[in-house]
């Protein structure tokens, strides 16, 4: 049996099957799907320090940019702000806000349904239920309806 699935796999393996080549465990740098691989393990070339010659232009600070900064927490002030601050800086501070945004509005979600189920219950024991009040609701609309139909000659 374990020859039989050994030739389906070399059979899919010819075929160009990426999920069977990966879990073959064979070379990773031939055929399509090593592309990616190939190209993530060539890194650039760097000076002594490990830094490249040639620096990437930050991002020019607007003034959204600028609060976004101070509401999550990378700088107190915005005078302490650069001109320009790097793009990965502007988006861990826009990730961050999105997270805080996020739990901020989890939150709410939960005040508002305990605040639902506290006034549902409050008007449970007062009798007052959606039922019934759909029921007056339409007692007035065809009281409206039988005064309009009664006043017309």
């Amino acid at each position: 049996m374990g020859t039989a699935a050994g030739r389906v796999l070399r059979l899919w393996d010819r075929n160009g099957s990426c999920a069977v080549r990966l879990t073959q465990r064979t070379d990773l740098k031939r055929g399509l799907c090593s592309k990616g691989q190939e190209d993530s393990a060539q890194k650039p070339m760097g000076t002594a320090s490990g830094q490249s010659k040639l620096k990437m232009p930050g991002h020019q600070i607007t003034n959204w940019d600028k609060k976004v900064l101070v509401w999550s927490g990378r700088f107190k002030k915005a005078e302490d702000i650069p001109e320009t601050v790097s793009f990965e800086m502007i988006g861990a501070a826009r990730s961050n806000i999105r997270v805080k945004v996020s739990y901020l509005m989890i939150a709410l979600t939960i005040a508002g349904c305990i605040v639902m189920v506290i006034e549902g219950k409050r008007g449970s024991s007062r009798q007052k239920t959606i039922v019934s009040q759909n029921i007056e609701r339409k007692m007035k609309l065809t009281e409206a309806t039988e005064q309009d139909i009664s006043a017309k000659p």
